[in-house]
């Protein structure tokens, strides 16, 4: 598409509503003011629509679809938030069982529609992506022409772009000094003053145009900064239930760093035993119900040599500390924060083999509920196998027992017991408060015997190294907001018309103070205060009549 040279010389791009130097219109417009919102100048995106890159770039650079794209990307975000995400369950369940039997159907849609694992997700990531390059396209399509424009903006303007201004007067002024004291009052008001055979540019504030534009660099440094924390190894939000006496794997560090709860500790507020002012509460909430302190004794060990698949790891001591919340410890750019804890989850009960007339114990079968095993020998012929264990046990609606989680909320165990003179065995059901014997009536039971229990400490692991560029990128973003909130790009023209002096003025916001600004520089002077031509303009849309700004 050819360029459009103007009378006054500037050659300006295809699409050009007026001259970037001059202000001439381009083309005829029955609009009485000009549309001052890019200078007039020619955006990509209303001036090419022929291949299918002009078509891709003409869609993302529309605010109705950048903001449309956010809108939709809230909405998701929100729902992501109504039920858990899927990292943030309890260990060793199934994920579309669990939604199901917590929520109902609501968390059975929830599960199949992918809002489980939402901020992962690739759609979900897509929409982030969208934004971003909505953000680029929309910025290119409009700050390179409006940059071209204000760079070669001319002091000498057309006297249509004057006339056209909101803000525009004629005045006969015969005052030879007039200019000099009008360069020093717009001077005394920080306005960069430009001259060209006796006409004026007066100019402030033309930095708050950028304002919105480093508000969108702000967003996508920050959109990067989020997208970075689905790279492996930029950012770890794990939870990690670990037992007392227990030694695991610290999920998100690649089987580098172990770690061992020594102990977990939780102390509550005693009514009596506390300061005064903790009274109230404890008689609220009931003795020995608020806690005090909650703290694992943790030792941090480091894995030596390479990793070898089915191989205990070889580790060594690197840190003894006493994890409390808000007091967390830290590695390596690690993070381990004291979040939640159980106490006296079931660890191992205790069977006795007896014979069910005579009451007799035949040896006792301690079961390690994390870790059962198959089969116990009790001596002089009597053994008994593990043939079911169910942790969270349940009917399910065929009346099988089954289990909901790997959690020992519940246990339920199927035996099966050997003796001397029951060579092919008894199978007996065994769930807490109850022995049910599924074949018939068996001569031995396995009786309740003992329990142990542990408590169990979760911690939140966290690494972030993402969080300098959200930073950096939301402290631009305040910045974008803070130049183009308060402060706003002014510009004063001053031209000599056959010995009278034409005034107008254009401001991005702010009319008002524009106004009073333009009444206190002129004042004295003669000249004729600027009439806002959008009143008229919407008086003569009403009836009335349009009499120009002449005066």
């Amino acid at each position: 598409m050819e360029q459009v040279k103007c009378e006054c010389g500037h050659v300006n791009p295809y699409g050009t509503a007026f001259c970037e130097s001059c202000g001439k219109p381009i083309e005829e417009t029955t609009k009485p003011l000009l549309d001052m919102r890019y200078e007039g100048s020619a955006r990509r995106s209303q001036t090419y629509n022929k291949t299918i890159i002009d078509k891709i770039w003409n869609f993302f650079s529309s605010v109705k679809v950048g903001v449309w794209l956010i809108v939709i990307t809230l909405i998701a975000s929100a729902i992501g938030t109504i039920f858990p995400q899927q990292m943030y369950l309890p260990p060793n369940v199934t994920p579309a069982q669990y939604y199901e039997d917590q929520y109902g159907w609501a968390g059975k849609l929830y599960y199949e529609l992918g809002f489980n694992n939402l901020y992962g997700s690739w759609w979900y990531m897509l929409l982030l992506a969208s934004i971003g390059v909505s953000l680029v396209i929309c910025s290119l399509d409009r700050v390179i022409p409006l940059y071209r424009a204000l760079n070669n903006q001319g002091v000498a303007r057309h006297e249509t772009f004057l006339r056209r201004q909101r803000l525009f007067s004629i005045t006969n002024v015969n005052d030879e000094r007039l200019f000099e004291t009008l360069k020093e009052r717009l001077a005394k008001r920080r306005y960069h003053i430009r001259e060209e055979n006796g006409n004026i540019l007066a100019e402030k504030g033309r930095f708050s145009r950028w304002g919105p534009y480093v508000n969108h660099i702000g967003l996508i440094i920050f959109l990067i900064g989020a997208m970075l924390r689905f790279v492996p190894g930029m950012y770890v939000d794990k939870v990690l239930w670990i037992r007392e006496g227990e030694t695991k794997e610290i999920p998100g560090t690649n089987g580098k760093y172990f770690l061992k709860n020594e102990k977990f500790i939780f102390e509550t507020y005693e009514k009596g035993k506390e300061n005064e002012v903790f009274n109230a509460a404890i008689d609220r909430v009931g003795s020995g119900m608020v806690a005090k302190t909650y703290q694992t004794n943790a030792v941090l060990y480091k894995r030596v040599g390479p990793v070898i698949p089915g191989e205990e790891p070889k580790l060594q001591k690197v840190k003894e500390y006493k994890i409390r919340v808000n007091d967390p410890l830290k590695y390596d750019h690690y993070a381990l924060y004291q979040v939640d804890f159980k106490l006296n989850e079931l660890s191992k009960m205790s069977f006795q083999l007896i014979d069910k007339k005579t009451g007799t114990s035949f040896g006792t079968v301690t079961v390690d509920l994390r870790n059962p095993t198959p089969s116990y020998n009790l001596g002089k012929g009597y053994r008994v196998e593990l043939l079911s264990y169910f942790p969270d046990f349940y009917f399910d609606n065929d009346g099988n027992p089954a289990t909901k989680t790997k959690i020992p909320n519940n246990p339920a165990f199927v035996f099966k017991m050997y003796a001397p003179d029951k060579p092919k065995g008894e199978v007996s059901f065994v769930a807490i408060r109850q022995t049910i014997e599924p074949f018939g009536s068996n001569k031995y039971k396995m009786a309740f015997a003992g329990i142990e229990t542990r408590n169990v400490s979760a911690l939140t692991v966290r690494r972030d190294f993402t969080l300098w560029i959200l930073g950096v990128g939301g402290t631009i973003f305040m910045i974008g907001v803070i130049q183009g909130m308060y402060w706003n790009h002014r510009r004063i023209w001053l031209k000599r018309v056959n010995g009278e002096v034409w005034l107008a003025a254009h401001t991005n916001k702010n009319w008002f103070g524009l106004k009073n600004e333009i009444k206190s520089i002129i004042e004295g002077t003669g000249l004729t205060m600027p009439i806002d031509q959008v009143g008229m303009e919407k008086k003569a849309a009403q009836g009335g009549n349009e009499h120009g700004a002449t005066q």
